[in-house]
């Protein structure tokens, strides 16, 4: 039972798992949770750039102020912010699973791992449900697999990386939304420095792994400045990445209901102009949104670096944060 206690009344499908499930760990103000999964793979939009999704955890520790992924944690009657940060939930039997489901319907085009929770958070060290999922891949071949991180725990998994490259498409994108270490902890307090993202960058590389470096989310007269941009850019470049992304903030409303008031505190002078973007539309549009694409493109042909990562088939940096897709 969650926390030793009984589970509300009422609640039905993931809501009673949630409110069920097994304490594994806590410590400080998070606390992990075991909780039961029907599918490991899950279908995306088709209007998303890739056909499957695998998120190992529920929730994310890293607490990013700008996270789209905060609605998923309503799922399970958890609606508060901090839920999404201090209560993750590591789900059950993915090897077992995973296995059952390649073998039963074997999926084609992108497998994408990492997409609303980082898949390398700190849960990962001590649950490895990242890596029994790539245990699983490191047997398969013909697959497209990529996972997207901004955490340099992903050098762990080094060596099975370069078994699942031998017979797969395989890349790694590193998020690193800006060089300015005081900056990165006020947008992802609980998140490895960039400096430590970018050795992460330099160790895959050097292991012969694709990887590349996503600037993602984009933000408005906060990190969308050309020298910033500039110089995340030169190092990536420097450290080995191939491509390098180039995705705008959209808010959800679940992100709106942090990232205003994130702004409002360190940004005051802005609160103003971000209301009236993101008013209309979760999504920039128009002239804004041209100029950064335009100044990305120009970024990359100065170091050489590519949008996507040389593959068939390609988990391609969208021009906006990825919407909403059926999470399991």
């Amino acid at each position: 039972m969650l926390c030793g206690g009984s589970p509300p009344s009422g609640l039905v499908g993931i809501a009673k798992l949630a409110a069920e499930s097994e304490v594994l760990e806590a410590k400080r103000a998070v606390q992990y949770f075991e909780i039961g999964c029907r599918s490991v793979l899950n279908r995306t939009r088709p209007d998303m750039p890739f056909r499957w999704s695998i998120n190992p955890y529920r929730g994310c520790e890293f607490g990013c102020r700008y996270c789209y992924a905060r609605y998923t944690h309503e799922f399970m009657e958890l609606r508060e912010s901090e839920d999404f940060e201090d209560r993750i939930y590591a789900k059950s039997d993915i090897a077992e699973i995973l296995r059952r489901e390649i073998r039963h319907s074997r999926p084609t085009g992108g497998i994408a791992i990492g997409t609303a929770t980082d898949p390398y958070q700190p849960a990962e060290r001590r649950f490895k449900r990242t890596q029994a999922a790539l245990e699983v891949f490191s047997r398969q071949s013909g697959l497209s697999i990529h996972i997207t991180t901004k955490s340099d725990l992903v050098t762990r998994d080094i060596p099975l990386f370069i078994e699942i490259a031998k017979r797969n498409q395989f890349n790694v994108n590193i998020t690193i939304t800006t060089l300015d270490i005081s900056l990165a902890r006020q947008l992802e307090p609980r998140a490895p420095r960039p400096d430590l993202r970018l050795k992460a960058v330099r160790a895959l590389a050097d292991a012969g792994i694709l990887v590349g470096v996503f600037p993602n989310p984009i933000m408005p007269l906060i990190t969308d400045q050309e020298q910033r941009l500039d110089r995340l850019a030169k190092a990536a470049r420097d450290h080995g990445a191939s491509h390098f992304g180039g995705g705008l903030l959209f808010l959800q409303p679940c992100s709106r209901r942090v990232f205003l008031p994130f702004v409002e505190q360190h940004f005051p002078h802005l609160l103003r102009r971000y209301r009236e973007r993101y008013e209309a539309s979760a999504y920039l549009k128009g002239a804004y949104r041209e100029m950064i694409r335009e100044r990305i493109a120009a970024i990359r042909d100065r170091y050489g670096l590519t949008a996507y990562p040389p593959l068939a088939e390609i988990i391609h940096a969208a021009e906006t944060q990825p919407p909403l897709f059926e999470f399991a």
